[in-house]
């Protein structure tokens, strides 16, 4: 499958680019800083060749690979990482996950995220939530916007109409918990969520189907 045109979102300190990858329809996502052109990766799922020409249009220069200084893979399930060591190779960017799917993922981890970290580079700084459930090690990662509506990057743990995939009672319990507690208790209405397939959300539109989720379980 050839990737999606690019969607651009332009908040007042960075821009977002988006891209979908892949027969999975994989979201990639691009965050610039516009004062430092400093750049975050979220989920280098696939076509490493498109991933590379969405992050020199977020940089506006000609490097093939800007200057991407981090890619953060929101959870380890293969479709999420198939470009990531090429990616990885080519821009010398760290890589980063959630400490409890490290073990899964082939590509080595220069950082490990536990719920509340907060990563901070030049122009840029991203908290992370740990979503348990969908993988042990899922997490979301936050854009608090000065001027706007946080923004969240929540890979395959919440989406327009529902929460991803568990296969237990017991790994949805948590991560219902984890999205009711640590997403929906805690950001207002506003919020933008971005999940790893499909368009974007907000959490004012997801709110009222809380209970619904909960009853239809795993």
């Amino acid at each position: 499958m050839i990737a999606t045109q690019t969607e651009v979102t332009e908040l007042t300190d960075i821009t977002i680019r988006r891209i979908s990858v892949s027969e999975m329809d994989n979201n990639v996502y691009l965050l610039t800083s516009k004062s430092e052109g400093t750049q975050v990766l979220i989920d280098a799922a696939d076509d490493a060749r498109a991933i590379a020409g969405m992050v020199a249009a977020g940089s506006g220069d000609c490097s093939d690979w800007g200057n991407l200084q981090l890619i953060i893979t929101t959870h380890s399930h293969w479709d999420h990482v198939r470009a990531l060591e090429n990616v990885a190779t080519h821009s010398e960017a760290m890589t980063a996950c959630g400490a409890a799917d490290e073990a899964d993922i082939a590509v080595p981890m220069d950082l490990t995220f536990e719920n509340g970290d907060t990563a901070e580079l030049d122009g840029l700084e991203l908290d992370v939530i740990e979503l348990r459930g969908h993988t042990p090690g899922s997490i979301a990662v936050v854009y608090r916007d000065p001027d706007g509506p946080a923004h969240i990057f929540t890979g395959d743990s919440l989406f327009p109409g529902g929460l991803g995939k568990t296969n237990s009672p017991e790994d949805f319990r948590q991560l219902f918990q984890d999205v009711s507690d640590r997403i929906f208790d805690r950001f207002d209405d506003d919020t933008v969520i971005h999940p790893g397939h499909g368009a974007a959300t907000t959490l004012g539109a997801e709110r009222p189907h809380l209970r619904e989720w909960e009853e239809r379980g795993w």
